[in-house]
């Protein structure tokens, strides 16, 4: 830690460093107590919460601080590992803490001793992989980066692989991995060419380095290469629909509300930090990139018949709308258009910890169907609602606030980012000024079908009638269950009722990163938000949440005490037909069916067409990525055809592994000469 005085403040890195050897102390005493569930689970777990909790005010705290750094001798001789807290590792921390602290909590109820990994191993993994993320957002170096990013990797790659008796999940593992691999390597080659053959890889030399639009230009490919690997977006998303299923629950929590965030930490770090000039085209690289892969994503979540798949899908979508509000950052910044590129930042970030707090709370949510009935089918769900009312109402909040519904976080960050499409003043480049328009009507698209894919996740899971019969034995879910879903409500709730006051908190962030801010412009009107202005757009959510409990009020007394009685109850989707089973009802298939027919051309269909003399007949439809059949497939088969190959130079005789250690020495001989 900093050398201070004995008489000086800790300081808010002292304090997270403090919490990061509190989660490893947590892990080791996991590991400690390998198969002892009820410490894991009733102790160990919660106390990483806590810590979780801890780093959420600390963050808070640093938000508002001046900048802080520590020099930790902990790395290679002549490597020590250089931390910096800034305003946008502060805030990317904050985000963290506060969507670990709820997932801990109801890891706490959710593990059992028959994961496939004993529950002490997993807790040592969990709070490795919670550490590593928090040295990533710290480093300022690429040694110490790196490192945390290796080892976030490594320790996510076990979760994943926990239950690694089944060949499906060490598949999704492997795969996982190789693209964690290939992300990584990226990033070191984009440090290389920022450190401009100096030596010096530190990120404040990396900062002082006038790159020519070349080399520039190749570092920023190289970081969206790395972080989109990490991201999930087209073409490297593959390993995204595969990792998330395979991981337990609260993993998989942990890698689409926080993990994936690492990745947008990364590239706003390297393109607005560290890359101080950016050019526009690389905006509209990531506007291309972030809006097909945003589409891409939201599509196959709709057809998706797996609710975890289409959670993690939806993943890919969220990662597109990032990646959407960063490429129009860097074209405002590059035009010097400051205010409009802090509203793109503002909404880049908001919609951070929106996802965060939504998107772990529905993959808690699928953890508790999971648990409590043993499938992931939406074919073979329904009417939980009845059986698990805590879980269904919950998720109804993550549902909402997925979907972009108002007075809710996601539909705060997406109106944002629709206002700084909407609201942009002419660019000087004629094709972008033509093609905003555009893209501002396919992200309204994207976030009209991410509503439509909500309805069918909740409606197939929590509505209806049971699908299957052991579905009434379905239990809802415990009390550190429903704690750590509570806070993630509470977050979903707080970003949509306070926008006004989240803007001022994120003000650091925009001043720092763009060198403009809406924080003043917000503070003026109250709790009515305008960003852009009060006569243009502006959004009361106080008063729009007033105005929703008022229309449930006014119906409750239109139907339950003016016409109570005189209707009769019917299922709604049987037109009065008194008879109704659950086969009657919508199935999963059934709602993606007009998204298969109307975006045909996305997928890879196969089809089992019953026999019209089959006495049970069945229709079967799978629903495949053309990128394996384009690209990851000939890259395996290229891949293995050169280990064939190369597989022929081991003969197993010694005489010829000599002949080639004499024809090497021949060539390094002849190579000296020269």
């Amino acid at each position: 830690m900093n050398q201070l005085p004995a008489s000086a403040q800790w300081l808010h890195i002292d304090w997270m460093l403090l919490i990061a050897l509190g989660w490893l102390a947590v892990g080791i005493a996991g590991a400690l107590a390998l198969h002892r569930l009820a410490l894991v689970a009733r102790w160990l777990f919660p106390a990483g919460g806590l810590l979780g909790l801890a780093l959420f005010g600390v963050a808070l705290s640093a938000l508002l601080a001046t900048p802080e750094t520590a020099l930790l001798p902990v790395g290679l001789p002549g490597l020590p590992f250089h931390l910096r807290l800034d305003a946008l590792s502060a805030y990317f921390l904050m985000v963290m803490g506060g969507a670990s602290a709820g997932i801990s909590a109801f890891a706490a109820g959710y593990f059992r001793s028959g994961e496939g990994t004993p529950p002490g191993l997993l807790c040592l993994e969990y709070h490795v992989f919670l550490v590593s993320m928090l040295g990533v957002l710290l480093a300022d170096d690429a040694y110490s980066f790196m490192v945390m990013w290796e080892t976030m990797a490594l320790a996510s790659f076990f979760l994943v692989t926990a239950n690694h008796r089944i060949p499906e999940v060490r598949s999704a593992g492997y795969l996982y991995l190789t693209m964690a691999r290939i992300g990584a390597i990226a990033i070191l080659l984009c440090f290389g060419v920022l450190q401009a053959n100096t030596g010096d890889y530190s990120f404040a030399n990396m900062r002082a380095q006038a790159l020519s639009p070349f080399w520039a230009s190749a570092g920023f490919g190289l970081a969206l290469l790395g972080f989109g690997a990490k991201a999930g977006v087209l073409p490297l998303h593959v390993w995204l629909p595969e990792a998330h299923p395979a991981a337990p629950s609260p993993v998989s929590a942990l890698m689409s509300g926080v993990m994936l965030n690492t990745a947008i930490y990364g590239l706003l770090r390297v393109t607005l930090d560290l890359l101080s000039a950016p050019l526009w085209w690389w905006g509209g690289v990531l506007l291309a990139v972030g809006l097909a892969t945003a589409l891409f994503g939201v599509v196959f979540a709709a057809v998706q018949t797996d609710m975890k798949r289409l959670l993690a899908y939806s993943s890919i979508e969220n990662m597109g709308l990032l990646f959407v509000g960063m490429g129009l950052t860097l074209i405002f910044s590059a035009y010097a258009m400051k205010p409009m590129a802090a509203l793109a930042l503002t909404a880049t970030l908001y919609h951070v910890a929106s996802h965060a707090c939504f998107k772990s709370l529905l993959f808690l949510g699928t953890g508790s169907v999971l648990h409590a009935t043993g499938e992931r089918n939406l074919g073979k769900l329904g009417g939980l609602i009845r059986c698990m009312p805590w879980v269904a109402w919950l998720s109804l909040l993550g549902v909402l606030a997925s979907a972009g519904l108002p007075p809710l976080g996601g539909f705060v960050s997406e109106w944002l980012l629709l206002q700084s499409f909407l609201f942009a003043p002419g660019l000087p480049v004629p094709l972008l000024t033509m093609l905003i328009p555009v893209v501002a009507a396919l992200i309204a698209l994207v976030s009209a079908l991410a509503g439509y894919t909500m309805v069918k996740f909740f409606g197939v899971i929590f509505l209806g009638q049971p699908r299957e019969d052991k579905l009434a034995q379905a239990h809802d879910a415990g009390h550190w269950e429903r704690a750590g879903m509570l806070w993630l409500v509470l977050g979903c709730l707080a970003l949509g009722l306070l926008p006004s006051q989240f803007i001022q908190l994120l003000d650091p962030v925009t001043q720092q990163l763009v060198r403009a801010g809406l924080g003043a412009q917000v503070a003026a009107h109250g709790w009515l938000l305008a960003p852009v202005s009060l006569d243009q757009a502006s959004y009361g959510p106080v008063i729009f949440l007033l105005g929703i409990l008022a229309c449930f009020a006014l119906a409750f007394v239109l139907v339950r005490r003016l016409y109570h009685g005189r209707l009769r109850r019917a299922i709604p989707w049987a037109c009065g037909f008194p008879w109704g089973t659950a086969r009657m009802q919508d199935s999963a298939e059934g709602f993606g069916q007009p998204i298969r027919q109307i975006f045909e051309p996305f997928f890879l269909m196969r089809r089992e067409l019953p026999s019209p003399f089959d006495s049970q007949p069945h229709y079967r439809v799978q629903v495949d990525d053309h990128f394996w059949r384009w690209l990851y497939l000939p890259l395996a088969e290229l891949a293995a055809t050169l280990a064939r190959l190369i597989g022929r130079l081991q003969q197993g005789r010694i005489a010829v592994y000599l002949l080639y250690s004499f024809l090497t020495l021949i060539a390094t001989l002849l190579v000296v000469q020269r």
